[in-house]
C-alpha cells in the first residue's frame, strides 16, 4: 500500500516538518514547509513538484508525519536537526555536518561578541550563546552593525593581554581600547549589557531609532536609503527572533501538549535531547472521563516507569506533582514543570499546537473510515455495521505445512494484537478446504463461549471457501456474523489494479466493484494482510521441518549436540563442511560423533 492523496486535506496549515516514511517505518525524506497542507499536496496533486527524484519517493511513501513549529525558523533548524538524526535516503546529508551560526558574548573580565558554529550544545562556561541563526547573511550584517553601535574589542584574549597601545579599530572609533585601560570596567559593562538586550529583542530605542530614521529618509524621497534601514530592520529582527528548536534550556526535556473534545483525548510529545528536538510521539484516547490534570498524571506514571528526561513541561497544574515527582525519581531523577512564562512555556505551547493538530487529523481520518465502512455495509447490503473485521487465509506447497492465518481489523485499523497463526491439526497433507474449515470452527467456537463475535468474516478465496464458512456456522448456529469470500482474478496474488470476485450468500454471481473504489482497495488490504501472515508462517514452518529432517541424517547426534552444532555453525551445510578442529570446539561432541561427521560427503 502506498500513500492515500485524499488524506492530504486532513494535514494541518501551519509551519513545520514532514517526514515521509516506507512501509516499515524507515524515514525517506524530510522536509520544511511554511503551510505543511499546501506544500504536501505539491507532491501528489496536479501541479506536481518537478524534481527528477519525487516519483521515485512518492511511489514509496506509506505514512507521513508532521510536526508543527511555532515560526518558520524553528520549522528550518527542526529539518536541520531531523536529517542529522535520520540520514534520510532523499535528502542531501553534508558532510562535514554543517551547523548554523550563532553569536556569542563571550565570559571574560572584558567580553567580545563573537561569531560561532558549535556542534551539540554550547561550550559550557565560555559566553551566553544567541541563536543559532538560519540565515548566515543576516547575522553577519547584525555583528557588523553591533560592532559599530557598541565599540567592544575584537581582539583575541592573548592580543588583549599583551598589547601596549591602542589599535587602529580605536582610532575609528570602533573600540574603546580596554586593553590599555582608556574606558573603565562600569563603561565596559553598560556597552556588554546593551548589546546583549538586543539581542534579546528587548531594546526597543534602537528599532524606534531605525524606523525613524527609515521614515525620514522616505520623507526626503532618499528611498534607496529607506530600503536598506528597511532591510536592516529585518535583519535585526530575524536574529533576534525567539527560536525554540534548539536552546539549552531544554537539553534534556519532554514538552506534553494536550487537545480533546468531550470525550476524546490526544497527547503530543516532544523529545528534546542534547539541546534539539530529536523527534515526536502521539497518543490517542476514547471514552475519558478524568479532567486534564488526571489525564497528564496518569500519563507520565504510565510513560515515564521505565525511563524518564531530567525534566518533564506539562501544559497544566497538577495538585499531586511533588508526590508525583519522587515516584518517578525513585528510578531516574525528573523534574516535573508547569511554565507560566519564557521558552519553556513556548515549548509547551508547541507540543500544544501538535496535539490539536494530530486530533483534528485523526478524527476526520476515524470519519472518513467510518463512511467508508457505512458504504461497504450498504454496497454489500450487510446485515450489521462491519466495525470488527476478521479475515482468515491458508498456505500449504502440495499439502504440506499447512497452516492458517487470521487478521483482524477494528474500525478500519489493523488491529496486530489479535492476529493470530494456525497449525492444521487434522492431516499432515491438507488442502485450502480442509484447513479452513478445522480453523473455522476453531476460531468461532471459542468466540461462541466467550461471545466475542466480529461483524463481518472475509474468507480468501470463491465459492468453495465461501460455502466452507457457510457450514460451519451452521453446524455451530452463528448467524450474527456477515460472511463474504474475496478472490483475485486468477486467483492469482499479484500487485496492481485487478478486478475482484466477491462472493456472498444467496447470490449466484460474483459482485465486482469499481478498480478504483476505496472499498476495492480496503478490502484487498485486509485479505492481502492476512495473505502475508499465512505465506510468512508457512515459510517458517517449513524451513524449520526442512532443517530437522536434514539434521536427522546425522548419525548418533541427538537434540541435544543438534543444537550444539546449530550454534556454533549455523547450518547443515555449514556443520557437513566444517574441519575436524572446527568440529572438536563443540563441547558435546565425541571422538565417535566427529568420525561420523567427518565421513560424510561435502556439500558444495
Amino acid at each position: 500500500m502506498t500513500f492515500d492523496p485524499k488524506t492530504l486535506a486532513l494535514y494541518p496549515e501551519e509551519p513545520g516538518v514532514y517526514l515521509m516514511k516506507d512501509h516499515e517505518g524507515v524515514v525517506l525524506y524530510v522536509g520544511k514547509a511554511k503551510h505543511l497542507r499546501n506544500r504536501l499536496k505539491q507532491y501528489f496533486g496536479a501541479t506536481k513538484d518537478t524534481r527528477e527524484m519525487v516519483p521515485y519517493l512518492t511511489a514509496q511513501v506509506v505514512t507521513i508525519d508532521t510536526i508543527v513549529a511555532l515560526t518558520e525558523k524553528d520549522a528550518l533548524i527542526l529539518e536541520n536537526t531531523l536529517i542529522k538524526k535520520h540520514k534520510p535516503k532523499y535528502n542531501v546529508l553534508l558532510k562535514d555536518d554543517k551547523t548554523f551560526i550563532s553569536l556569542c558574548m563571550t565570559n571574560h573580565k572584558w567580553p567580545s561578541l563573537r561569531l560561532v558554529r558549535y556542534k551539540g550544545l554550547p561550550p559550557k562556561n565560555e559566553g551566553t550563546y544567541f541563536g543559532p541563526y538560519t540565515n548566515a547573511l543576516a547575522a553577519r550584517q547584525t555583528y557588523d552593525l553591533l560592532s559599530r553601535m557598541f565599540p567592544l574589542r575584537q581582539c583575541s584574549d592573548q592580543e588583549l593581554a599583551n598589547r601596549v597601545r591602542p589599535c587602529l579599530l580605536y582610532e575609528i572609533k570602533r573600540c574603546i581600547a580596554p586593553c590599555v585601560d582608556l574606558c573603565t570596567k562600569g563603561e565596559y559593562d553598560t556597552l556588554v549589557e546593551s548589546a546583549t538586550r538586543l539581542l534579546k529583542g528587548k531594546d526597543k530605542d534602537v528599532f524606534q531609532e531605525l524606523h525613524r530614521q527609515m521614515e525620514s529618509a522616505a520623507e526626503q524621497l532618499d528611498f534607496e536609503k529607506a530600503q536598506e534601514l528597511k532591510n536592516l530592520i529585518h535583519q535585526i529582527q530575524h536574529v533576534t527572533e525567539v527560536q525554540h528548536i534548539n536552546h539549552p534550556e531544554a537539553k534534556d526535556a519532554d514538552a506534553l501538549g494536550l487537545y480533546r473534545e468531550a470525550d476524546a483525548v490526544m497527547i503530543a510529545l516532544l523529545m528534546f535531547r542534547e539541546g534539539k528536538i530529536v523527534g515526536s510521539e502521539h497518543f490517542s484516547f476514547q471514552f475519558i472521563a478524568s479532567n486534564d490534570a488526571e489525564i497528564i498524571s496518569s500519563f507520565i506514571l504510565q510513560h515515564y516507569k521505565e525511563t524518564a528526561p531530567k525534566e518533564i513541561l506539562i501544559p497544566t497544574e497538577i495538585p499531586e506533582i511533588e508526590t508525583l515527582q519522587e515516584i518517578i525519581s525513585e528510578t531516574h531523577k525528573v523534574t516535573i514543570l508547569s511554565p507560566k512564562k519564557g521558552r519553556k512555556e513556548d515549548l509547551v505551547e508547541m507540543a500544544m499546537r501538535n496535539a490539536k493538530a494530530l486530533f483534528v487529523r485523526e478524527e476526520d481520518t476515524r470519519s472518513l473510515k467510518e463512511k467508508m465502512l457505512l458504504d461497504l455495509a450498504e454496497t454489500l447490503q450487510l446485515n450489521h455495521f462491519p466495525r470488527k473485521i476478521e479475515c482468515f487465509d491458508t498456505s500449504n506447497i502440495a499439502g504440506t505445512d499447512p497452516v492458517a492465518s487470521l487478521v483482524t481489523f477494528v474500525n478500519g485499523e489493523l488491529d496486530r494484537s489479535r492476529t493470530r497463526l494456525f497449525k492444521i491439526k487434522t492431516a499432515e497433507l491438507a488442502d485450502d478446504y480442509t484447513a479452513l474449515r478445522e480453523v473455522l470452527k476453531r476460531h468461532f467456537m471459542k468466540a461462541k463461549e466467550k461471545n466475542d463475535f466480529c461483524d463481518l468474516l472475509i474468507v480468501d478465496g470463491g465459492k468453495g471457501q465461501l460455502g466452507i464458512a457457510l457450514d460451519v456456522f451452521k453446524e455451530l448456529d452463528i448467524a450474527v456474523v456477515d460472511v463474504i469470500a474475496l478472490t483475485k482474478e486468477d486467483a492469482l496474488h499479484t500487485k496492481g489494479l485487478t478486478q475482484e470476485k466477491i462472493y456472498m450468500p444467496n447470490r449466484l454471481d460474483p459482485i465486482l466493484i469499481d478498480l478504483r473504489s476505496p472499498l476495492l482497495f480496503f478490502l484487498q488490504k485486509v485479505r492481502d494482510a492476512a495473505h502475508k501472515k499465512a505465506i510468512e508462517f508457512h515459510r517458517k514452518r517449513r524451513t524449520k521441518r526442512t532443517l530437522s529432517s536434514e539434521l536427522d541424517t546425522l548419525s548418533g547426534i541427538g537434540p541435544i549436540k543438534k543444537k550444539a552444532l546449530l550454534k556454533r555453525f549455523g547450518s547443515v551445510k555449514a556443520i557437513k563442511n566444517a574441519s575436524r578442529e572446527e568440529l572438536e570446539q563443540v563441547k558435546s561432541l565425541n571422538k565417535k560423533d566427529i568420525e561420523n561427521l567427518l565421513n560424510k560427503p561435502p556439500i558444495i
